[in-house]
């Protein structure tokens, strides 16, 4: 986007990730006036299409007909003059369509395609969370994110900017075990919650992590900007046992390993996971999470803990790994799972969190949910190593 003004920057971001969230409701709506509805268009005659329909529904300073006659230009620009007549007709027929109002009951389906969700993902919400929470993280995903004020800052910390989410993984690590004197950040990059851990431990001796070179390079550029941020880093596959370490043991009083996973609590940032996600990519996810989670606690001191978290809201990359990997033989003697309740306590009584986020905890777990708490959907379990 070179040479464009801030403003149209903006404009620009707001058009791409608008359309992308939106695009299987609009999609549908366009569908309707195809002459076959399951028709298959070309990709940039969709996009067009797309693009001039978020703005009419979505959008109330583009006047119709600018985003009419841009998608158009857009259509003969892309090498499909041939659509454009086709488009400029199914734009028509949405400029004339009344906006529809909610029904007093929707099923599932209609729902999840009105908020513009894959109905498989709206499905598994509804039979893991209820319909309730299902439709308030739907809503949520559908909103820009607005930063809500959670934390209680200081005016002389320096820290990162980073979704709250992360934040608070961050910051519960380090409540966790705020003597520790060596950590590992085990997918560390890009880097926030490696900071926070910096700033609260400062004791710390911390190793930073990624299996991306590049992604360790960048997250180097940004820890380069804190003077607090006095941390090793390593490219390292985490799903491997390492003998490298800080200090002589090669292990660790505390590990972050806020795992690689399908992200899909953080759709309201990232509206585009939904678009590619499938379900067979949860038990892909889920064997990468437990060989990382096993290797970590293979490094983890006798007495220190670990956090294990995603940014997801699937069982099978949260709690089912927990289990699985506890349930593990040669792992069930020497570690324990902890309740995280007492840590979100220290957080709100050590003037850290400003929002008590009820019901976040549930048993031994944390858990948050689009629309229903102020952040994105996370998981976070605590795990002690007792020998």
């Amino acid at each position: 986007m070179e040479g464009l003004s801030p403003e149209d920057k903006n404009l620009a971001t707001a058009l791409v990730l608008g359309t992308l969230r939106w695009e299987i409701a609009l999609d549908a709506q366009i569908s309707t006036f195809l002459q076959r509805p399951d028709q298959r268009l070309a990709e940039p005659v969709a996009i067009a299409l797309r693009l001039a329909a978020f703005q009419l529904f979505h959008l109330d300073r583009i006047p119709a007909h600018a985003a009419l006659n841009e998608s158009v230009e857009l259509t003969r620009q892309s090498g499909h003059a041939h659509a454009a007549g086709m488009v400029n007709a199914i734009l028509r027929r949405l400029t004339a369509e009344k906006p529809k109002g909610v029904p007093i009951h929707e099923s599932t389906a209609a729902f999840a395609q009105r908020l513009a969700h894959p109905r498989w993902l709206v499905e598994r919400w509804v039979a893991t969370y209820g319909r309730s929470a299902a439709m308030k993280i739907c809503e949520a995903d559908q909103t820009e994110p607005d930063g809500a004020a959670i934390f209680a800052e200081a005016p002389e910390e320096d820290l990162p900017v980073i979704d709250n989410g992360s934040r608070l993984i961050a910051e519960l690590a380090a409540a966790a075990n705020p003597e520790a004197r060596s950590v590992w950040d085990a997918c560390a990059a890009p880097g926030g919650k490696t900071l926070v851990l910096a700033s609260r431990l400062p004791q710390a001796e911390i190793l930073a992590t990624d299996v991306s070179e590049r992604r360790l390079k960048e997250m180097l550029a940004r820890l380069n900007g804190y003077e607090y941020a006095r941390v090793k880093t390593a490219v390292e596959d985490a799903t491997t046992p390492h003998t490298s370490g800080l200090g002589t043991s090669g292990r660790f009083d505390l590990i972050l390993a806020d795992v690689p996973c399908s992200g899909t609590g953080t759709l309201a940032r990232n509206p585009e996971i939904r678009l590619r996600l499938t379900a067979s990519d949860l038990a892909r996810h889920a064997d990468r999470q437990r060989k990382i989670l096993r290797a970590s606690l293979e490094r983890l001191e006798a007495g220190g803990c670990l956090v294990y978290s995603t940014c997801s809201l699937e069982p099978e990359e949260c709690e089912q790994v927990v289990e699985a990997v506890l349930a593990d033989h040669a792992l069930k003697a020497s570690v324990r799972l902890v309740s995280l309740e007492p840590v979100m306590t220290r957080l709100l009584q050590g003037g850290r969190l400003r929002d008590p986020l009820e019901g976040a905890v549930r048993g031994d777990l944390l858990r948050t949910l689009p629309g229903v708490h102020p952040a994105d959907g996370f998981f976070a379990a605590l795990i002690e190593r007792v020998a």
